[in-house]
């Protein structure tokens, strides 16, 4: 091998890493924060669907709503919720975010991206911080930004009014 192949090589293996640093420090820096204006004017605009106390938390009370207390289950009380709110988005496009953000799990949490660093950890299915959940939280589901429901609801709130959609969304919010 000459040194101009060896040259190339280590520069293209260079470039790889740093492709893949780069692109998972971006996915995971541009997690659901809205700016202080997008979230006064969520709160403004949807004062119908603002946060509201509850004690129910879906996990438990999915299953006497008819749904599975499982993935699937929490999707489609999302979707039904989301439904009578006008938010668009569907199945599909719900679970291929929660598979990327949490891989299904809805205690993820984030404790070394930047919003953690500031104090705001992502957490649940479609890791959603406080702020973004307080400001995008629909009302008919649990206060908990770490409840599926809520958590799922609140983001697909949060996309339609960043991205017309959850559906639309491909990578990190």
């Amino acid at each position: 091998m000459t040194m101009t192949t060896r040259t190339r090589i280590a520069r293209l293996r260079t470039l790889g890493l740093t492709g893949l640093a780069t692109t998972g420090a971006a996915a995971a820096a541009l997690t659901l924060m809205p700016t202080t204006a997008q979230a006064a004017e969520a709160t403004q605009a949807h004062t119908s669907t603002a946060v509201t106390a509850s004690s129910n938390d879906s996990r438990t009370t999915g299953q006497k709503s008819g749904y599975s207390n499982n993935l699937d289950g929490w999707i489609k009380q999302s979707l039904q919720i989301m439904k009578s709110k006008g938010i668009p988005g569907s199945y599909d496009g719900l679970k291929r975010n929660i598979m990327r953000e949490s891989g299904g799990n809805p205690s993820a949490q984030n404790n070394w991206d930047v919003n953690a660093q500031k104090g705001t950890p992502s957490k649940g299915l479609l890791q959603v911080i406080d702020p973004t959940f307080n400001a995008y939280h629909v009302n008919g589901t649990a206060s908990s930004v770490t409840d599926p429901v809520a958590n799922i609801t609140a983001a697909a709130n949060y996309a339609a009014h960043r991205y017309g959609s959850i559906d639309n969304v491909n990578s990190a919010y």
